[in-house]
């Protein structure tokens, strides 16, 4: 597609009024199962990948028909990033009509901005940008604009612009609710009357940081629960370790639940924990609650280590796949996208909750669920 023609409905499309997605919206009822993909090893994940500069992605034409894209992703921190990474380049692979120019931007907020604007520069027919903070991005945003290069954010949020088409994502808000609403119904099953948690946070300023914390912390100021501390450990397994070692020496016999924010963080917390001999998991003194559901973690979950994992689903290439493809023909995308996010736990440990009003179900964690994940 020419770019005038992009510029045309790329101006249509921000007429329409379209804004960021913060994690309010509801999120729809999990499905039964994630979608099926290869799972990253751990080892793999925690593994520097090998940084570049972004290769020239040239135009279309200049192709051989290949739409030209820019990826400019968060880095290579968990598991969970490396699977979002993966989805992409198999997705935006020259098999399916694509060039890909990618770049690691090592959570680098400077260095995303100047990928953003090597694409530009490339003038590559769309950008792609899961944004490592939620704000600073109006500016660079704008130049997309005026470049007439439509802009697709995925995973976190961007809060103070909404020069882009669409947003894919999940509903970090929610995902923070589920995990304070089913601790709320564990909690009453188990019989256990008072909560006193820890939380080792995901980057600060990212909105799945944000969105988990506020989300998690509305559920335990209504139930009155006590917060020691919350200190944050980059989504990493180094810095989840290093928070929870810290965490055991200031608070030892003092807490009950640690929050991670992300399934690497609770590898790590787990190292912490079992050096400083503290019993956690089911039936144990600790109730250990992470987030993503990677493969990784929901093996330790069925191993009886997490407690609970709530999902935040990687794979949103094949919807922005989509975004690109009603751009293509002349379309105006949704603004708001989200991708199905399940619930895990192994089944003694699945309980009847809510949130917001609406019934969620959860999903028993099993080697065929296992086998599935990503």
């Amino acid at each position: 597609m020419k770019k005038k023609v992009l510029a045309s409905v790329l101006a249509a499309v921000m007429i329409a009024g379209l804004t960021a997605c913060g994690g309010q919206a509801a999120a729809p009822a999990p499905a039964p199962e994630a979608p099926a993909a290869e799972a990253p090893a751990k080892e793999e994940a925690e593994a520097p990948a090998e940084e570049a500069p972004a290769e020239e992605a040239p135009a279309a034409e200049e192709a051989g028909g290949l739409i030209s894209v820019g990826f400019a992703q968060v880095g290579h921190e968990s598991d969970w990033r490396t699977a979002s990474t993966k989805s992409c380049q198999d997705v935006f692979s020259e098999a399916n009509g694509y060039n890909l120019s990618f770049v690691d931007c090592d959570n680098d907020s400077a260095a995303q901005l100047e990928a953003v604007r090597s694409f530009i520069e490339q003038d590559v027919d769309y950008i792609i940008i899961d944004p490592i903070v939620s704000t600073g991005w109006d500016t660079v945003l704008g130049e997309c604009e005026e470049a007439g290069i439509p802009v697709i954010v995925i995973d976190r949020t961007i809060d103070d612009s909404d020069k882009y088409v669409s947003w894919v994502g999940s509903d970090f808000l929610t995902e923070g609710k589920a995990a304070g609403e089913w601790l709320k119904a564990y909690a009453a099953k188990q019989g256990i009357s008072e909560i006193n948690y820890l939380i080792i946070q995901g980057t600060t300023g990212s909105s799945a940081q944000i969105g988990r914390t506020d989300g998690f912390r509305e559920i335990a100021k209504a139930e009155g629960w006590n917060e020691l501390d919350a200190q944050t450990g980059d989504f990493t397994e180094a810095g989840g370790q290093e928070v929870m070692e810290s965490f055991c020496k200031s608070y030892a016999g003092k807490f009950n639940v640690v929050i991670c924010e992300n399934d690497n963080e609770a590898f790590g917390a787990m190292t912490a924990m079992d050096n400083a001999g503290v019993k956690y998991g089911p039936g144990n003194d600790v109730i250990l609650i992470s987030y993503d559901a990677c493969t990784a973690g929901l093996k330790e979950v069925q191993a009886g280590k997490i407690t609970a994992d709530f999902e935040c689903n990687p794979l949103a290439a094949p919807t922005v796949e989509k975004v690109i493809q009603t751009l293509q023909s002349g379309g105006t995308p949704e603004a708001q996208i989200l991708v199905p996010d399940n619930w895990y736990a192994l089944k003694d440990q699945i309980v009847d909750f809510s949130v917001d009003g609406n019934a969620q179900s959860m999903t028993e964690v099993t080697d065929a669920v296992i086998e599935a994940q990503y």
